[in-house]
């Protein structure tokens, strides 16, 4: 005889396929079934395991069901019924709330102890649970758990929940002095009846909530309403999002005076710090008003700070706002475009000087602000009013006419005082070799406290012919000094999009390197219309 091999006393098997496991075993080899809720071994060897009559052991569950799930119970994807729940068969849990069977187990006191259930409140499907059946009065509905393994827990019968035939499947936790509480939906208290609504009412219906969920009258979530945020204005292609940053080219969005647009229904200016300075000491002022005699009357006043001087930028802003409340407080009491130009220049340059004993370090002492230079800053403006345009200025800002008709000639309505100008007026230095020369941009008037004096420049012009008019700042007519390199860089529809064209401007001065801050409006001018005539 062979002798025979020695057979190790039974072990624990698993409950799923009965394959033998090892005791540290935390998974079978043979099914994958999960063995964390295995009970531990007892000291000493595995006690031998009895038997069972096939009356009592507990069925194996059919794919897709929970493990424990009697024979014949419906699976996981049974429809919805109505009729009551088919009496338990033998072996079966019976109904909860049956006498003597809360906590029972499936399969009866000799069912095997190596059997797993499903932990009670262990719902991991992460689908939610349908409300049950309204529970009778003085009672509490019984959890509803599902297994792991199981199928959508949304089934009111309890079919894909480990149930059987007469109810769901026992819960183990009991709640204090009476049946087990039932678990509660999500963000609802421990012990709120499944089915059950919010718990307190929202303080504002239709407001968002603190956690910033914005809810309807019923206290429902409705979907966020998605903010748009500006365009951002140096791609032209994103939006700035809450974060301030652009979505498409990720630049961050401008400080207030570092970008400005401003668009009225004639009239549009745009102002931008350029690529070098760290703050933007230009300002703008546009407005329209009306004449006595009811006819249009647009304004466009543009200030450039001297940056050699202190404060350049609240001189910029502080001229062009004295101007322009002037201008629209003359012109419609009758006062000639031109002597409102000339009042406005003489009310900014009070504006700015003003400035000079007013520092914020010592307002009463305007002799300690000695060691630095007043504030100051250039100013030019333009009036479309009554078939006129009227400019003025002081300093090297500029405005140029531009016609629609670009076979005819543009032009230059300013001449700018600064060194370059007067060595051309002088015949010392052609005007190439003037701008050429470092000291081109000296200024040799500007608005101020230590100015030598105030010599406000008007001028007054009838075009016969429409078109634009350009007003800007030398950080734009460095890269287009000629009249007719200005008349290039404006955009053909120019006179229909005034913001457009301004934007296209600022952009050409970027693109040519953006030294200095950049400041234009654009005003188209139409021609009058004399009365009589169609």
């Amino acid at each position: 005889m062979s002798p025979q091999m020695h057979r190790p006393d039974a072990g624990p098997m698993c409950p799923a396929c009965a394959e033998p496991l090892e005791q540290n075993d935390r998974y079978c080899g043979a099914c994958g079934r999960e063995l964390s809720g295995f009970p531990a071994p007892p000291d000493g060897p595995w006690p031998d395991q009895p038997t069972l009559m096939m009356g009592h052991h507990p069925a194996v569950a059919a794919p897709g069901q929970p493990y424990g799930t009697p024979p014949g119970a419906p699976g996981p994807d049974a429809g919805h019924h109505s009729t009551p729940a088919e009496p338990p068969q033998s072996g079966a849990a019976p109904p909860h709330g049956a006498p003597g069977t809360v906590g029972a187990v499936p399969g009866g006191p000799e069912a095997d102890h190596h059997t797993l259930w499903p932990t009670a409140g262990a719902v991991t499907t992460g689908q939610p649970t349908a409300p049950a059946a309204a529970p009778q009065p003085g009672t509490v509905p019984m959890a509803q758990t599902a297994h792991p393994d199981a199928g959508q827990t949304g089934d009111p019968g309890g079919a894909a929940s480990g149930a059987g035939p007469g109810g769901p499947a026992p819960d183990h936790r009991s709640a204090p002095g009476g049946p087990q509480a039932a678990r509660p939906a999500p963000g609802q208290p421990y012990g709120t009846p499944p089915g059950a609504g919010p718990q307190t009412a929202h303080p504002d219906p239709g407001r968002t909530t603190p956690g910033g969920d914005p809810r309807d009258g019923d206290g429902v979530p409705t979907a966020p309403v998605p903010v748009v945020g500006p365009v951002c204005v140096l791609c032209r292609a994103g939006r700035v999002g809450a974060d301030g940053y652009c979505g498409n080219c990720g630049h961050a969005r401008p400080a207030e005076r570092d970008h400005q647009e401003l668009e009225l229904s004639s009239v549009a200016a745009v102002s931008d710090r350029g690529l070098r300075h760290h703050r933007n000491e230009d300002a703008f002022a546009v407005s329209t008003t009306a004449l006595p005699d009811g006819s249009p009357a647009v304004i466009a006043i543009v200030c450039d700070g001297v940056s050699s001087a202190s404060r350049p930028d609240e001189a910029s802003r502080a001229a062009a706002r004295a101007a322009d409340e002037l201008l629209v407080e003359r012109l419609p009491r009758g006062v000639h475009p031109q002597q409102a130009m000339q009042d406005a220049i003489v009310a900014a340059a009070a504006a700015v000087s003003d400035l000079a004993g007013n520092t914020p370090a010592n307002p009463r002492a305007p002799e300690a602000h000695h060691q630095s230079n007043a504030p100051a800053c250039t100013i030019v403006g333009a009036i479309s009013a009554g078939g006129l345009l009227v400019v003025g200025w002081v300093g090297d800002s500029r405005v140029y006419w531009v016609p629609d008709d670009r076979s005819q000639n543009p032009a230059r309505l300013t001449d700018d005082d600064s060194w370059a100008a007067q060595m051309v007026a002088a015949g010392l230095m052609s005007e190439a070799e003037a701008y050429a020369d470092e000291r081109a941009h000296a200024i040799t008037g500007w608005l101020g406290a230590d100015a030598y004096e105030l010599d406000p420049h008007t001028a007054t012009f009838a075009p016969d012919r429409p078109g634009v008019v350009v007003v800007c700042t030398d950080g734009l007519w460095n890269y287009a000094e000629s009249p007719r390199a200005m008349a290039r860089a404006v955009a053909p529809d120019a006179a229909n999009r005034p913001l457009h064209s301004a934007r296209l401007l600022v952009g050409h001065a970027l693109d040519g390197g953006g030294h200095d801050n950049i400041t234009v409006a654009v005003l188209p001018f139409p021609v009058a219309v004399p009365s009589g005539t169609v």
